[in-house]
């Protein structure tokens, strides 16, 4: 099959399943302008299958916006540096159960059968060309190069999103509901330790979330901070750009050999976690934490098959200090100088952190408001995320931040202590999308009810046409 042929076939599908039908959710009119019944934040993965999965539910009146160019959604070709996803390439994930519109569908289309068995893991690029086709092929509505700036909610039961940019088609947009989408980062930030941010000049380091020009660094000798993937995805891609040496600092004596998620993949925890208590929630991703992600074997080998390549074991960073020349780094094997250094700490999650909160998050109640956890398993990484219900909404933590907070829906990063693997990793996606979906598709359903019920109370649309019994033959008991 070519990929005209698989387009004619994805059309053909979701005809098959009346994809398109007609809206029932209600106008909303506003003196100011155009009312969307839902603005998605991000127009990555999750954003994009979010619309999708909307659309499904005959919910048209949406939008989705993304700071980026068109095609740069999400980190595949702007900060991510891995040479394959480490999801394994069998796993369906965004195609809301369609075959056509899976990730091997589109792949066989181009390399055949022969292709797809052959494929190893999908390559990073190929990825984000599927989300790019994925996205034309079902012809989602997305403006690029629109970043919001704030979210103001109103008496009127409407968020006024504040943004700017160049796709930005006014200051303003107005929206019933609103989704954050924004990725990894979208619960919090990306963290530098204040070790290092407060002591040393921004040009020194550069965290692995954002671009880093190789080019300025051949021949020069780096140090990267962290022992997860992404820290060897970054040493590999630094000696392919020509960097003199790279050196991997870890905090273990031994790297993580357990990778808890491909448990979670086969065990039913990722499709059910939203019927475990508070209690084994917290136990569950305080384990996750404890044990992290080890590098996969292959991007573990592409880094240390280079001799320019030095893997420091045991080794945390102690202390940071500028020179002439460069930085120096001083860790309990010893004290080591480098010209450039690479942050692979990852993010820390925390509505206080997101700018475009800050008008409500003082209401955004967090897992440490809701739940005291045993002192075995207490970790204030995980008290900081958002305590949101099982449908990814906000949750207040007062009447006040209520009627503030409602339409607010959270599909990121920051959903994982309560929503599970859900927006924080393709594993999860195809089940909470489902979820997020029909959740809006309620709240937009109880805030129409009057209309839509009195719609059906007076509807008098004559269906049936036929008269019985037919006057000209009708014979009298007594002619019989």
């Amino acid at each position: 099959m070519s990929l005209e042929a698989l387009n004619e076939q994805v059309k053909k599908d979701l005809s098959y399943l009346n994809f398109g039908g007609p809206e029932w959710v209600q106008p909303f009119h506003h003196p100011e302008g155009q009312v969307y019944d839902v603005v998605i934040i991000g127009g990555g993965q999750s954003g994009l299958s979010a619309a999708f999965a909307l659309k499904r539910e005959r919910i048209y009146n949406i939008l989705v916006i993304d700071e980026n160019p068109k095609g740069y959604e999400g980190p595949w070709e702007t900060y991510a540096r891995m040479v394959t996803l480490r999801t394994p390439k069998d796993l369906t994930s965004i195609d809301l159960g369609i075959p056509s519109l899976t990730f091997r569908a589109w792949w066989e289309a181009q390399k055949g059968v022969e292709g797809w068995k052959k494929l190893d893991k999908i390559p990073r690029g190929e990825w984000m060309n599927y989300l790019r086709w994925y996205r034309e092929i079902l012809n989602l509505p997305v403006a690029n190069e629109v970043k919001l700036k704030l979210i103001e909610p109103s008496e009127e039961g409407i968020h006024y999103l504040h943004i700017d940019g160049p796709g930005a088609p006014s200051g303003k947009l107005l929206a019933r509901k609103v989704i954050s989408a924004t990725g990894m980062q979208g619960g919090g930030e990306w963290y530098v330790p204040p070790f290092i941010s407060e002591k040393l000049p921004k040009h020194h380091y550069t965290h692995t979330s954002e671009p880093i020009d190789f080019a300025t660094l051949k021949d020069k000798k780096i140090a990267i901070l962290g022992g997860g993937a992404s820290a060897f995805d970054n040493a590999h891609t630094a000696l392919t750009e020509g960097v003199g040496e790279v050196h991997v600092f870890v905090r273990r004596k031994e790297l993580p050999r357990i990778n808890p998620i491909r448990q979670m993949e086969v065990s039913g925890i990722i499709e059910h976690y939203h019927t475990l208590s508070d209690l084994e929630k917290y136990t569950a991703i305080s384990h996750f934490f404890k044990f992290n992600q080890p590098p996969t074997n292959d991007t573990f080998n592409r880094a240390t098959s280079w001799s320019e390549f030095e893997l420091h074991l045991g080794s945390p960073w102690l202390d940071v200090a500028e020179t002439e020349d460069g930085v120096l780094v001083t860790t309990p094997q010893g004290t080591y100088s480098f010209d450039h250094l690479i942050i692979s700490t990852g993010l820390v999650t925390n509505p206080s952190l997101r700018p475009e909160l800050r008008l409500i998050e003082k209401h955004i109640a967090r897992w440490s408001d809701k739940f005291s956890a045993p002192e075995n398993i207490a970790n204030p990484l995980v008290d900081a995320h958002p305590y949101l219900s099982p449908n990814f909404s906000f949750m207040s933590r007062d009447d006040q931040g209520k009627e503030r907070l409602y339409g607010l829906f959270v599909f990121n990063y920051s959903t994982l202590i309560s929503c599970g693997l859900s927006a924080s990793a393709l594993s999860g996606i195809r089940f909470a999308l489902p979820k997020l979906a029909l959740a809006i598709s309620d709240q937009l359903f109880q805030d129409d009810k009057e209309q839509i019920l009195n719609r059906f109370l007076t509807y008098d649309h004559e269906e049936f046409v036929g008269e019985w019994p037919k006057k000209e033959s009708v014979t009298s008991v007594k002619e019989a």
